[in-house]
């Protein structure tokens, strides 16, 4: 393929993927704060649960990990964040959540082959991919660009690798 073709296809689709990959971008960089509470947001949730359920069902039902029972005082169960009325069945609970439109964005980016737009990541992965390569058709292996070009691709994959085995 010519270089100039290269370049053209390389500039177009990243004009097309910049709203994906400022999601991506930003969306890995929440992922990061994770296990922290950062950007999170208490929410106070009620849920109906089956009356009458005990121990670890409970939990199970709520889909909360790691459930435990802290104290049982008539028909309430206090866990942690919430409560359960065993008679009624009603659960009330607060979680930390991100803001609505984050959540959408790290959803996304997690995304599995079970949910419908899984081919959109494949895609995208696909797309990064081929930046890489169309990179090295850029500019003429003969000049001086290309080939400083190559010494800060070296120090990438030098990084990459000592990022990947510490």
């Amino acid at each position: 393929m010519k270089s100039t073709s290269m370049r053209v296809i390389h500039r177009y689709l990243g004009f097309f993927l910049v709203g994906i990959m400022a999601v991506y971008a930003t969306s890995g960089t929440v992922m990061i704060f994770r296990d922290t509470d950062f950007l999170k947001q208490e929410k106070e949730i009620v849920k109906q649960i089956s009356p009458n359920a005990e121990g670890e069902e409970i939990g199970q039902q709520l889909g909360i990990r790691g459930f435990k029972i802290e104290k049982e005082e008539g028909n309430i169960i206090s866990f942690e964040n919430g409560t359960y009325d065993k008679s009624t069945g009603e659960a009330t609970y607060s979680i930390k959540a991100l803001p609505s439109i984050l959540e959408k964005m790290t959803n996304l980016h997690k995304a599995r082959s079970a949910q419908p737009l899984f081919f959109l990541n494949i895609f995208f992965a696909i797309s990064l991919l081929f930046f890489v390569i169309s990179s090295f058709w850029m500019f003429m292996p003969s000049t001086s660009i290309f080939k400083k070009g190559l010494y800060f691709t070296f120090g990438g994959i030098v990084l990459t690798l000592i990022l990947l085995f510490i």
